[in-house]
This record gives C-alpha cells, structure tokens and sequence, in this order.
C-alpha cells in the first residue's frame, strides 16, 4: 500500500469512527436538569431514562416528605416546567416546581416506536400540602389506586399534558395512550386545579385526536372521565360552585363526540351527572 492509499485508508477510518461516535453520542443524549433551591426536607427521587433523546427538568422548593418517581422509556420524551403553551416558565422565582409538603409525584412516558412523536408532560404546583400526582403518557392505569401500569409494543407518543395545581389535598390521576391500530396519533390534556380535596381519574386512549381541558376552581369534586375509539372526541369542563359535584364522563365512539359543561353546584348535599356518548 504506497503512502497516498494509506493516508485514504486512515482518513475513512477517523471518519467512520468519528460519524460512530457522534451516533452514539446522540442516541444517548438524555438530560436531566433538577435545580433545588430549598431545602426540600425528606425528599426521595428515582429516575430513570431508558433509550435517547430524552428530558427532565424542573426545579424543588420547600416542602417535606415528597417523593417523585420519574421513568421515560424510548426517545422523544419531556418532563419539566412549561416551555411553550401556557409558557410560564422554570419555578425557581415561585419557590420551586415542586414545593411545600408531602406530595407524591409519579410521572412515566413510553414509547415504543423507532421515530417517536414527542411526549410532554408539564406540572406548576406553587402552593399546597399533600398533593397527589400520577400521570402516564404509553401507559395503561386502571384505576386511582393502580401502581403497576401496564404497556405494550404498539406506542407512537405525541402526547401532550399540562397540569397546573394551588392548593391543597389535590388528587389527580390519568393517562394518555395511543396505537391500537397501530395508526398513532397523540392526545391532549390540560388540567388545572386551584381549590382543596378534588379528585380527577382519566383516560384517553385509542387513537384519534381526543382533546381533554378541566378546570376546577371549588373543593370536593369528583371527576371520571374516558375518551376512546378512533373518534376524535372534544370535552371541555369547568367546576365550581359552594357544593360537590360529582361527574362521570363517557364518550366512547368511532364517531366524533363533543361535550362542553360548565357546573355551579349549589344544590345542598351535592350534585351528580353522568354523561355517556357512544
């Protein structure tokens, strides 16, 4: 080999090894970025991130006794303050995106896909005690109480969640997955909560643009919801009002299904809807 074929020769080799490990550097770019800017007492954190291209970041302020389970499976994945819409930015000024006492943080995203849609969950808690949060993005929950969420290989992501909560005794669990069919096609949910002892348990799943906002601003509340079939369901929900109101909220369909409501419950003992769409 004279000296011109070798200096090829070495050349592709340092660009084969260059262009290997600028792949390997990007499919293991995961980040997590915690700012604590408390002193945040009993905290106890688990993360972890299996696969590329995937984000944490948030920041923890006062508090006691929270704990926070993160896992983000496949690539694409985000969890952290709101960047984009409602845009209210990194906790720190506040106090911290996760602040004051005992809250219970459980926040998983899945993707199984090899080009996944973005998943994206985003959380603003500046004030309250015992706050519980559990919300999946490719994962299946079954009810309030169900800890060992089930998967499965057909995930595409392009989930989206903003949940924003005052107050205290806040209690919100939900999911969002997609790929039934195989055909994915990502789900929104915006929740926010402001009063004390509210409950929200959700689903949207099957594929289909689903869409979700609930807005609750009085206390007691109970919300169940589901949204499935391939349609492209829409509700849009606001409580408030000196009673409990207690909803059930079903629209299951191939077909697209819309719901609007708005509820003042003054009734004493409380109010009870149910609404089923198939």
């Amino acid at each position: 080999m004279d000296r011109t074929n070798k200096v090829i020769y070495f050349a592709c080799i340092f660009v084969i090894l260059a262009l290997t490990f600028a792949v390997s550097k990007a499919l293991a770019d995961n980040e997590i970025d915690i700012d604590q800017i408390a002193q945040g007492d009993s905290l106890t954190l688990d993360i972890t991130q299996a696969g590329y291209n995937n984000d944490i970041f948030f920041s923890i302020g006062d508090g006691d006794n929270i704990s926070v389970e993160i896992k983000q499976e496949g690539n694409n994945n985000e969890i952290g303050y709101a960047n984009d819409y409602p845009g209210w930015g990194s906790g720190v000024s506040w106090g911290g995106d996760i602040d004051f006492d005992d809250q219970d943080l459980k926040l998983w995203q899945n993707c199984t896909t090899t080009t996944c849609n973005k998943n994206d969950i985003q959380f603003h808690i500046s004030y309250g005690t015992d706050n519980k949060l559990w919300w999946a993005q490719g994962y299946e929950i079954s009810s309030r109480t169900d800890t060992s969420w089930a998967k499965d290989s057909y995930e595409g992501g392009g989930h989206n969640v903003t949940i924003d909560i005052h107050g205290s005794n806040n209690e919100i669990v939900g999911q969002q997955r997609s790929c039934s069919n195989n055909q994915c096609s990502g789900h929104a949910a915006r929740i926010y909560l402001y009063g004390d002892d509210n409950s929200v348990f959700g689903k949207q799943k099957a594929d289909g643009g689903k869409e979700f906002y609930l807005t609750v601003t009085g206390d007691d509340n109970t919300v169940d919801y589901l949204q499935d079939g391939t349609g492209e369901h829409n509700a849009t929900i606001t409580l408030t009002g000196s009673q409990p109101t207690t909803l059930n909220l079903s629209q299951h369909s191939n077909s697209t299904q819309n719901y609007t409501l708005s509820q003042n419950c003054i009734t004493s003992g409380g109010c009870s809807i149910t609404v089923t769409q198939d």
